[in-house]
């Protein structure tokens, strides 16, 4: 059970099979994909528990990014509008709900409703989320040739230029590290010219997401600060 349990921990993040092989000491990777993958009898079920716990995930992460709204703290990226206005429209609603019928706010189960869908098709990378809604506009799947797949493919994201991406406080870690990096390599002189011609539009791509979202910190810290100011007392 111990060894279930660290596996349906695991399995929900970005490279989880290898990253399980390697955790519960697997001599073949296709002794791990039989705990994820193989149909029929536990492996099966296990299959349905990594899925049914990798949904709660999604939905915990989209009710987190969803309070950082209403905190005032809004996504970055290329899809931040398009998720704004569907926390907008579940604000209100959740209002609207609040206001007919206050019992109904007792827990989180209704904001949990309302943003099902769209955590469902959420898809976590490394330095951002994916809205998968569209495959169609899915950066990833028209560099890879596979406009038709019905997943996307986390590891080609650029998420600074994928309309389906946003980035949000717990990625800021990640791009700050990158530009630390970067800019480290840029300044040894041992990296040959061309690399660091190659290395300077990743720094300014790195730079740029940074920026955005320390821009909405600040922005929602000085709101704070405003509203705070402005108290009577």
């Amino acid at each position: 059970m111990l060894r279930r349990t660290l596996a349906l921990a695991i399995a929900h993040r970005p490279g989880g099979l290898l990253a399980a092989k390697v955790a519960l000491k697997h001599i073949s990777v296709a002794t791990t994909e039989g705990y994820a993958a193989t149909p029929g009898g536990a492996q099966r079920r296990f299959h349905v528990e990594v899925e049914a716990a990798e949904e709660e995930h999604h939905l915990q992460l989209t009710v987190e990014a969803f309070r950082d709204f209403q905190d005032g703290v809004l996504p970055a990226g290329p899809g931040a509008r398009g998720l704004l206005d569907v926390f907008a429209y579940a604000d209100a609603a959740f209002a609207e709900a609040d206001r007919a019928d206050p019992a109904v706010l007792g827990t989180d189960r209704h904001l949990e409703n309302l943003l099902r869908k769209r955590a469902s098709i959420l898809h976590i990378g490394p330095s951002n989320y994916c809205w998968f809604s569209d495959p169609t506009k899915a950066l990833c799947l028209r560099l890879a040739g596979t406009p038709e797949a019905k997943r996307p493919q986390v590891g080609m994201c650029d998420s600074a230029r994928c309309p389906q991406a946003t980035h949000h406080p717990c990625h800021r870690p990640v791009w700050a590290s990158q530009v630390k990096q970067t800019q480290v390599l840029l300044g040894n002189p041992r990296v040959p010219k061309g690399e660091k011609t190659r290395l300077k539009p990743e720094l300014d791509r790195a730079q740029r997401v940074l920026t955005d979202i320390d821009n909405n910190i600040d922005a929602a810290t000085a709101t704070v600060r405003e509203d705070i100011d402005g108290q009577t007392y």
